[in-house]
């Protein structure tokens, strides 16, 4: 799919988009899955076609339809949403690429700690008044300092799914 972006300003449609994580625990026995309810965001296309955007999600918004996993996950063992309400991507670097294709690098902020990353994603559907991205990749909740891990019972890598609807702002 090769379909121009237009150039200038894209406000996220909070309706139309989800940010969802999954991470095994249990010892890998069972899944669990969240979803962020407050997500906001806006980016601009340069006209060379690069990108830049700001995505924030509201932590206290993550549903895992558990309430006492989800005060916990709130908590200060975990993403410590008194100290740290927002979770935030700052997309430095969006270049597309052939094929609906998309290289993503930016900086990720959790619980205060920032760390660099890049993942692909793809161009769903675009045309002159809105675009959808899609994406998958994982990050180690380690690194932003959630080592919780009573037991040994979370292992392994969160793996996060977006899917964003962006409409030109007016």
């Amino acid at each position: 799919m090769t379909v121009a972006v237009e150039t200038g300003l894209w406000q996220l449609d909070p309706s139309a988009s989800a940010v969802e994580l999954r991470h095994r625990t249990m010892w890998g026995l069972v899944t669990v899955k969240g979803v962020f309810g407050a997500v906001t965001g806006q980016g601009e296309v340069a006209a060379d076609g690069t990108a830049t955007g700001t995505l924030t999600l509201d932590v206290a918004s993550l549903d895992t339809k558990n309430a006492k996993r989800d005060t916990h996950l709130r908590s200060a063992d975990l993403f410590d949403a008194e100290n740290h309400p927002e979770i935030t991507f700052v997309a430095r670097h969006v270049e597309r690429g052939g094929d609906g294709a998309v290289e993503v690098s930016g900086q990720l902020t959790v619980r205060g700690i920032s760390r660099p990353l890049s993942f692909p994603a793809r161009v769903t559907a675009a045309d002159a008044e809105a675009l959808t991205l899609a994406a998958e990749f994982t990050v180690d909740r380690v690194e932003f300092g959630m080592g919780w891990n009573q037991l040994g019972m979370i292992r392994g890598l969160t793996t996060i799914t977006t899917t964003l609807r962006f409409t030109r702002a007016s």
